[in-house]
């Protein structure tokens, strides 16, 4: 499931006529870095929420094949990323499923990342694998970090006034269980992820790569710029 259907606030003025799925960053729009990606991986079929500009973003993945995109219709009601899984469900399926946010991509030159988050997950112990980035060396990160992470690759929320060394990616898999027992129809991600963290079933995979947020106008060109560097790097060794 991709998630395509926030008002991009913090993008503004770039989102007062544009969704900030379509978004350029280096001549592509974020939502298409992320379903290449998902293309990439093997994934055939990808669930997009809409709600904001919702009939652009419709008709820019009407043609998609690879994967093939299926619409989540959330303009009657916004329902936050919580609530857009719980209405996506039916479409996702009765097994777990890969979330992305879509102003949040990676550069990984050799690890094939989703791949490996797929051979991590394990659902005897976890309800959520999250895609954690060292936030240190991630591209547009301005908070203090999100989780820290034990010997055992369980993942703990950063207590309150401090810092944690990593942050979540926007890409997770998620077990449907926590949001089949969720009555309200609108409600956040992550009051859930913290739940799971709690029971000891929010588990972390480290990305081997750099983690860009293009949440920003200003992140749009601190992203070109690492998209750049690293394919002068790609050519330098070819």
């Amino acid at each position: 499931m991709v998630f395509a259907a926030g008002l991009g606030t913090r993008m503004r003025p770039v989102t007062d006529h544009l969704p900030k799925p379509l978004v350029k960053v280096g001549g592509i729009a974020l939502m298409d870095h992320v379903l290449d990606r998902f293309a990439a991986a093997g994934v055939a079929r990808a669930v997009v929420n809409v709600h904001y500009l919702a009939g652009r973003i419709a008709t820019h993945v009407a043609g998609r094949t690879h994967p093939q995109v299926v619409i989540s219709d959330e303009r009657a009601q916004l329902l936050d990323q919580g609530g857009g899984i719980k209405r996506a469900l039916p479409l996702l399926g009765p097994g777990p499923f890969l979330v992305c946010n879509t102003d949040a991509f990676w550069i990984a030159e050799t690890a094939p990342v989703l791949r490996d988050l797929g051979a991590a997950w394990n659902p005897a112990k976890m309800d959520m694998l999250l895609l954690v980035a060292e936030a240190a060396t991630s591209i547009g990160v301005d908070w203090p970090g999100d989780f820290t992470i034990d010997a055992q690759g369980r993942l703990h929320k950063r207590l309150e006034g401090s810092t944690a060394p990593f942050v979540y990616s926007g890409v997770a898999i998620l077990s449907p269980e926590p949001f089949t027992q969720e009555k309200a129809d609108v409600f956040k991600l992550a009051p859930l992820l913290f739940e799971a963290a709690r029971r000891g079933r929010l588990y972390g995979h480290r990305l081997e790569g750099t983690w860009l947020h293009v949440g920003t106008p200003q992140a749009i060109g601190e992203a070109e710029a690492a998209l750049a560097l690293a394919h002068q790097r790609c050519q330098g060794r070819e």
